[in-house]
């Protein structure tokens, strides 16, 4: 099963969840249009290099990552975006691009964009690119223990 460590966690936790199947999707945009949701409600993981250390900020889909305000949010310039080949193996229950949104479960420092703090609840990739879980932003926030930044910026287009 994939996300074995995040399923773990939640039932460990007595973290109410609900799985839900949906056709194949590579982007969080994607997850969102499957799930028939808000790209405001699909929290998706973006894996950065700062201070020579891989860390996971947490954005909504409708967002993407503004590199200069990420840098000054965690104080570390430079900082650029990682390849799929850098993080892959932090994830081994994990389909590649389809990590769940919880570092602290895989030992990678987490940040969340505020804005995605303003939803109740959140969907994101459970692990694979054909399931997603939701459970509410508090629970999300008690589970992730993520530091709240500022690093979202609309999506071009």
């Amino acid at each position: 099963m994939y996300a074995d460590r995040v399923r773990a966690a939640l039932d460990e936790r007595g973290i109410t969840y609900r799985v839900q199947p949906h056709s194949r999707a590579f982007t969080a945009q994607e997850v969102a249009a499957a799930e028939g949701r808000s790209g405001w409600e699909v929290a998706k993981p973006v894996f950065v290099w700062a201070g020579g250390h891989l860390s996971m900020l947490v954005l909504p889909a409708a967002l993407e990552v503004d590199l200069e305000a990420a840098a000054d949010a965690l104080g570390v310039p430079p900082l650029r975006l990682a390849t799929e080949a850098e993080f892959a193996d932090c994830f081994p229950d994990c389909e590649t691009g389809a990590e769940p949104p919880f570092g602290v479960l895989y030992d990678l420092p987490t940040f969340v964009d505020r804005s995605l703090l303003e939803q109740r609840e959140i969907t994101f990739a459970l692990g694979t690119h054909e399931e997603t879980a939701t459970i509410a932003i508090t629970d999300y926030l008690a589970l992730a223990r993520p530091t709240e930044v500022k690093v979202g910026i609309p999506i071009p287009g």
